[in-house]
């Protein structure tokens, strides 16, 4: 299946259950107009989901639409016990992964001693990431923007998709293959990252060139 995927498109908003469902059974069919619909509904969030965990454009581009070719070719094969959006995330994800192990670049793992000991019973505040919904000057931005860049893997994907696409817990889990608890335990690093980065900022430390 050859897809163009529109990255000016204004997105949709996301389909409910019901019409999810009700898609999916058409593409079983090799229903491509059906199939469009799901491109159509999710392409933008995921290509900006793609863009921040692959640095060059063109090459987010190229996963973003293997991303939909390969949920296309291998849709006889949801099962439906999530929503058709973590299904996508999970396949963007491991593109994500594969690439970057094919550059020699596999993801880091982080030991979480010296913040708790039982990562199951860890309570994280909602305190969710959204440069959108403040106002934050240029330099302050890419900062932060550099500073997302920077993470690993692991805890720039949990962060993406809790704070930017609004999943649970247990929809990451899922769209990750991790458990609940790692989940936690990786948005807990993500923003205490983020906040190192973004001190001197906060406190006033540093300004922005007039």
């Amino acid at each position: 299946m050859e897809l163009c995927l529109n990255m000016n498109f204004r997105p949709s908003s996301q389909l409910d259950a019901t019409a999810e469902l009700a898609l999916i059974e058409r593409c079983r069919k090799q229903d491509a107009e059906a199939f469009t619909r799901i491109v159509d509904a999710y392409q933008h969030r995921l290509f900006g989901f793609v863009r921040r965990m692959v640095p060059d454009p063109e090459e987010a581009a190229d996963l973003a639409q293997e991303t939909f070719v390969r949920a296309f070719q291998s849709i006889s094969r949801f099962d439906g016990r999530s929503s058709v959006r973590t299904w996508l995330f999970r396949i963007a994800y491991n593109l994500c992964v594969d690439r970057s192990r094919r550059a020699g670049r596999a993801p880091a793992e982080m030991r979480l001693d010296a913040f708790f000991e039982d990562e199951e019973g860890m309570d994280l505040p909602d305190a969710r990431w959204d440069p959108q919904g403040v106002v934050m000057d240029e330099e302050l931005r890419s900062t932060l923007e550099r500073a997302i860049a920077a993470m690993s893997e692991k805890l720039r994907s949990v962060l993406l998709l809790h704070d930017r696409e609004d999943m649970s817990y247990e929809e990451i889990a899922r769209a990750l293959g991790i458990p609940i608890g790692t989940v936690k335990s990786r948005l807990f690093l993500a923003r205490a990252f983020l906040q190192r980065a973004l001190t001197p900022y906060l406190l006033g430390e540093v300004r922005s060139h007039e």
